[in-house]
């Protein structure tokens, strides 16, 4: 038995797009994949997704049945404020309140993220990220959330995924906006960055005890083989896909090797950032009380493929062994060495994995049973991984998991199950999985079962 501290924090994450529903209505506002699903761009418009907009009762008593002590979830932007920095729309605010106080009545600690990718449209019509004035929205957005109800939250965390944000909707286009310009995507991506600075201001601003974190996303890779372009592919990937947000965040300024290569690519000036003010690195690193953490996969690196996370095998069922349905292989050693590399990196206070999970299609049987041992095997391991790295010294306080429901999973739909819930997506029934009960026994024990 691996067992966890006293006061370790058990949890699950969702965000507000892939659950919510309710699209258009008490006065929300549109967002950037709202449009992008209006372009054809989306096989789930998201007008219902899970419904979880009128259901969200139905959802907390889920969480309450499961044990968890703590729930991370996305506020969306354009439901509290439709025109990004106009009025508050009271019924979108009323959501989120009435939300927070069923959960802390079921014992369970409210995580709020204030950004999981739903800029308002309105903002994107004025520039989106690539404009400075978002950040200054975004700060008054926060400043307004907490406002109201900070009160009743201990953990506020700020931009969730900002290199997913950043990179993949300003540089590959794949996301919201959609947009293939690798200059407007590094200024994005600063941008949000900076927003998470401002935002960690505007919530300490009131002078709360409220702790605040980001929550960043990972790339863990190595090289392919130990031959010199291999190496150094595999050094620019990491630059791409991890230093570039974490060393910022942590006070390190944007790591040197990376501008001298984007400068080589053309994506910045000689002279370097332009989009980089003076302070903006100062507000960037405020000090942090915890690191949020989401991890998938690892990669391996071979020249060529610098900036690629291509793995070879396509999202579908029936992946090969050791893949997820997404087509990521499964390597939970390299969440323990990427949070040991964190710590021993950056000395973050508290470190929180705040998304780990693995899509699996597995449906009721004839029973009604939902036996999805993939998915249990999945988090054994990555559990196991958590242990190994505390036990290495790491302060890891915390394991949620991605996620509590069959969601919509952005580009792909509902084709992909991350669930701990089985969602069917026309009745919108919810059924707890093999899963969802494994889990309950975890956080009731505090421990990692024997495999």
């Amino acid at each position: 038995m691996r067992r966890f501290p006293a006061g370790f924090t058990w949890g699950t994450t969702t965000s507000s797009f892939q659950i919510e529903g309710a699209r258009d209505e008490d006065g929300k506002g549109p967002s950037i994949w709202d449009r992008f699903a209006d372009e054809g761009r989306l096989p789930d418009p998201g007008h219902v997704a899970c419904d979880h907009y009128h259901r969200w009762r139905d959802d907390v008593a889920l969480l309450a049945a499961l044990g968890v002590t703590s729930y991370c979830f996305s506020i969306s932007w354009p439901r509290v404020v439709p025109d990004g920095d106009g009025a508050v729309n009271p019924a979108g605010l009323g959501f989120y309140d009435r939300l927070i106080d069923a959960l802390l009545e079921a014992g369970i600690e409210p995580w709020p993220l204030l950004f999981h990718w739903e800029l308002p449209q309105a903002l994107q019509d004025h520039g989106g990220w690539a404009a400075r004035s978002t950040v200054d929205a975004f700060a008054r957005y926060a400043l307004r959330v907490e406002s109201a109800l900070g009160d009743r939250v201990g953990t506020w965390l700020t931009v969730g995924e900002p290199w997913v944000a950043g990179i993949l909707g300003h540089a590959e286009g794949v996301f919201a906006p959609g947009i293939r310009d690798w200059g407007v995507a590094l200024r994005a991506a600063h941008h949000l960055l900076l927003a998470h600075g401002r935002a960690v201001e505007a919530i300490r601003e009131p002078g709360g005890a409220s702790r605040v974190g980001i929550i960043l996303d990972c790339r863990p890779a190595g090289p392919a083989t130990r031959h010199p372009a291999d190496l150094d592919a595999a050094r620019h990937f990491d630059g791409f896909r991890n230093r570039w947000f974490f060393d910022p965040v942590f006070g390190r300024g944007y790591p040197d090797d990376m501008l001298a290569a984007y400068r080589d690519l053309g994506r910045i000036p000689p002279a370097g950032p332009d989009f980089v003010r003076p302070g903006d690195l100062e507000t960037i690193s405020r000090p942090l009380d915890l690191l949020g953490l989401n991890y998938y996969t690892s990669l391996e690196i071979r020249a060529g493929g610098e900036e690629s996370e291509d793995t070879g095998v396509p999202p579908g069922p029936d992946p090969p062994p050791g893949h997820t349905e997404m087509g990521w292989p499964i390597i939970p050693g390299a969440l323990g060495d990427f949070l040991i590399r964190i710590h021993e990196e950056y000395r973050p206070p508290s470190i929180v994995v705040t998304e780990n999970g693995a899509s699996f299609s597995d449906g009721p049987d004839g029973t009604g049973r939902i036996r999805d041992d993939r998915r249990i095997e999945f988090l054994q391991a990555h559990l196991e991984a958590v242990a190994d790295a505390r036990e290495a010294g790491v302060p890891v306080d915390g394991y949620f998991v991605w996620s509590l429901l069959d969601n919509i999973e952005w580009t792909l739909g509902t084709s992909q199950r991350f669930g701990l819930v089985w969602v069917d997506h026309r009745s919108q029934q919810r059924r707890p999985k093999d899963s969802y009960h494994w889990y309950r026994r975890v956080i009731a024990g505090n421990q990692v079962p024997p495999p």
